[in-house]
């Protein structure tokens, strides 16, 4: 089917229980060490070059600083681990709409901490679905972070329902032409809830990309 895996989630913690990463939680440190490992054996059989870390919640009465702190050294070391496999590290500032207390929530945030670890395969998953709730300026932002090479990984979806990126508040066609100009050369995921729930609803909805299945020369 000539189909490749470009990215997963590295382990959460207990989702079941409401927790959505571990890497920002004190205390956590070899959980969040055995979760990673247990991920690039996985990159590893599956040839899969990025991994997905979230950050965690930030628990009730918690410093920020002290969760900060700790989010940095983890994936310190989670950068360190995956760079011999050729493992990009990826994390996603994600709106604290859909997950309520999400550490991570902004692109300069997401940027300044990658900046700070210094890793070169530790990178920002840019979603702009998230993006554009919390701060929108999505062209200003591409124009921005993606010539800096920063950005590992781009994930749409329409705002505000989070369907198919066609129907929203959201101009994907003019991104979509600014994200080429720039020359971004990454995978783009389509993190989206399909409107149609019916069987066959997933298929029914790709018609929005009809567009863009034959490649620009």
């Amino acid at each position: 089917h000539g189909l490749q895996q470009v990215l997963f989630n590295g382990p959460p913690g207990d989702w079941d229980h409401g927790e959505r990463g571990m890497a920002c939680l004190p205390g956590r440190d070899d959980e969040f060490k055995r979760g990673i490992e247990q991920a690039l054996t996985y990159a590893a059989a599956l040839r899969c070059p990025r991994v997905h870390v979230m950050a965690g919640l930030a628990p009730a009465g918690s410093e920020r600083e002290a969760l900060r702190a700790t989010y940095v050294a983890n994936l310190a070391w989670a950068a360190a681990q995956a760079a011999p496999h050729g493992v990009d590290v990826l994390i996603e500032p994600i709106n604290t709409r859909d997950i309520p207390g999400f550490f991570l929530n902004r692109q300069d945030q997401a940027h300044e901490i990658v900046a700070e670890v210094g890793a070169p395969n530790l990178k920002v998953q840019m979603d702009l679905y998230h993006c554009q709730i919390v701060e929108g300026d999505l062209a200003k932002k591409l124009e921005r972070y993606l010539p800096a090479g920063s950005v590992g990984h781009l994930q749409i979806a329409g705002v505000p329902e989070r369907h198919e990126p066609d129907l929203g508040e959201v101009n994907y066609r003019y991104l979509f032409d600014l994200i080429d100009r720039v020359g971004f050369g990454g995978w783009i995921g389509c993190e989206y809830r399909p409107r149609l729930t019916a069987p066959g609803g997933t298929s029914a909805g790709l018609g929005w990309f009809q567009p863009y299945r034959t490649k620009k020369p």
